[in-house]
């Protein structure tokens, strides 16, 4: 597996999973951060990132496509390997180790030690916007859609902000969740602190 060059001025590779969901958005949001983003769809690509970023969309059709485009096992081996992974709304149920009010059959990526609920604030017309005080960056601008909502996390998972009574982003190790949207808003600072997990796992294994 080739990796990108070590250090903090090397441009990271970063992959944004592109099954399904806010793809471009990602990847602009990333560019914009000085990372390198490329669309994953094979497990080929998957093995070139330093990074990981899940999007939002529909988490029981983007763990089905993960299944077919055979990287369903890959990820889950990379992120127990330590691979950086972001996921944003549905990215956030797909890191999660339980899932309430999903398909009996639907498939997760796993890695946070969390129970997550997939719509906790509603459907589609419930969706809204406001402002969350995140641990480390400061007040940004959240876009919920159709948003899940931590129930429960264990000890190994640092609560990063909250809204409504509702935990809304997590952090464990090196994998980060968010219950909204940053890629719809322009504020660039969740995909930088993103980043400063991909950077730091790169100079700690190279």
């Amino acid at each position: 597996m080739s990796r990108p060059t070590s250090g903090r001025a090397a441009a990271p590779l970063v992959g944004v999973l592109a099954l399904q969901g806010d793809v471009r958005e990602h990847l602009r949001m990333l560019t914009a951060c000085g990372a390198i983003a490329r669309p994953v769809r094979r497990p080929a690509e998957l093995a070139e990132v330093a990074g990981l970023v899940i999007p939002g969309g529909e988490s029981t059709t983007i763990g089905a496509l993960a299944a077919e485009f055979g990287l369903l096992e890959p990820i889950r081996r990379r992120i127990r390997q330590g691979m950086p992974t972001y996921g944003s709304c549905a990215g956030m149920v797909m890191l999660a180790r339980q899932i309430l009010d999903g398909r009996p059959d639907q498939e997760s990526f796993g890695g946070i030690d969390m129970v997550v609920r997939r719509n906790a604030f509603g459907r589609q017309a419930d969706s809204f916007e406001t402002a969350i005080e995140l641990a480390g960056i400061g007040s940004v601008p959240a876009v919920f859609i159709r948003a899940p909502g931590v129930e429960r996390v264990g000890p190994g998972v640092t609560v990063l902000g909250r809204t409504a009574g509702r935990i809304v982003a997590v952090r464990q190790d090196r994998l980060l969740a968010t219950s909204f949207h940053p890629e719809l808003t322009g504020d660039l600072r969740v995909h930088r602190s993103f980043l400063e997990l991909v950077r730091a796992a790169a100079v700690t294994e190279g």
